[in-house]
């Protein structure tokens, strides 16, 4: 463990990962962890896969009314907007002071190479986002499907695990998530040779166009053409007021999706931002947010010579 970054004593925080090996594991796992919530008056969520969502409403029976019940396919499909749109928000909801207990499975087989860097480095958020919060979140691996990289990554991203067939949990050995966070801050995957759209304060509604121009040439059409408009205007804002005044834009197709990209010359610092629940007095600091709340996935990457950042929206 490294002691560094070994949650404080105090911490009412817990956060633990639940190996499992089979169905059976599974609903002995996270059943019994809900029923816990519910005997000690707790408000409790269930976000997961839907079939496993299926196996644990089914295993509560009438007390499943009783539970925020979530498919994770659907609101977790961005691992960026799980923090902010399914963790926060239900724990925030809760009245202050108040132990919230959640189950939250973002990583599960067929998640693609392309979404899992997002997806461990949530894991690994998680962890700063609800420090000092009275919270436990429950996060189920499947140690059969899953490759081995992605268990070893929960030893890391978790402070304590439970081991398949344990009742009770034990010290993660290699509890890191800043190393996490930081190893996965990779260089995205080169992008197409598509057109490229440079962008300063002056010719941001010229860059807006452009992307929705080539969406509808891709095929969005609809609400989705708005969440693009709405998410070229907002990156190249940030990169305007927080990345160096200008910035370059991309838009093409991939694997079923429309991704736009953004790049400029900042560093973008905080790990949890676009992860972080704005309060509603705030003035600005939602961009990336709205971003994450309105896309497919965003992946990131940042360093001293600037930050990429790209949407995908299907």
């Amino acid at each position: 463990m490294s002691t560094s970054e070994a949650p404080a004593p105090a911490d009412p925080f817990v956060h633990p990962a639940l190996f499992y090996r089979d169905t059976q594991e599974y609903i002995d796992g996270t059943v019994p962890f809900v029923r816990a919530g519910l005997d000690a008056d707790e408000p409790v969520a269930v976000a997961v896969p839907g079939d496993n969502l299926e196996l644990i409403r089914a295993e509560l029976g009438d007390d499943a009314r009783r539970v925020r019940l979530l498919d994770m396919r659907e609101a977790g499909r961005n691992p960026g907007r799980i923090i902010p749109g399914v963790l926060r928000a239900f724990a925030d909801a809760q009245p202050a002071g108040r132990r919230v207990r959640i189950i939250g499975e973002p990583i599960w087989a067929g998640r693609s190479a392309v979404e899992y860097p997002a997806c461990v480095q949530h894991e690994a958020l998680i962890n700063a986002a609800f420090q000092g919060r009275e919270a436990t979140i429950l996060c189920p691996y499947d140690v059969v499907r899953l490759p081995e990289r992605m268990v070893a990554d929960a030893y890391a991203t978790h402070p304590t695990v439970i081991p398949t067939g344990a009742a009770d949990e034990r010290l993660s050995h290699a509890y890191a998530p800043a190393e996490v966070v930081a190893r996965y801050n990779e260089p995205l995957p080169s992008a197409p040779d598509v057109a490229e759209c440079a962008f300063d304060k002056t010719t941001l509604s010229a860059a807006r166009h452009h992307a929705v121009g080539e969406g509808a040439r891709l095929g969005l059409e609809g609400v989705r053409l708005d969440d693009l408009a709405l998410v070229a205007a907002e990156l190249t804002t940030n990169s305007v007021v927080h990345g160096g005044g200008s910035g370059t834009l991309r838009v093409w197709a991939e694997g079923g999706h429309v991704v736009c990209e953004v790049r400029d010359g900042g560093l973008l610092a905080d790990p949890l931002a676009g992860r972080r629940p704005v309060p509603r007095d705030q003035r600005g600091g939602r961009g990336l947010l709205l971003v994450n709340l309105v896309s497919d996935l965003v992946r990131m990457h940042t360093a001293q010579d600037g930050t990429t950042v790209r949407a995908y929206l299907g």
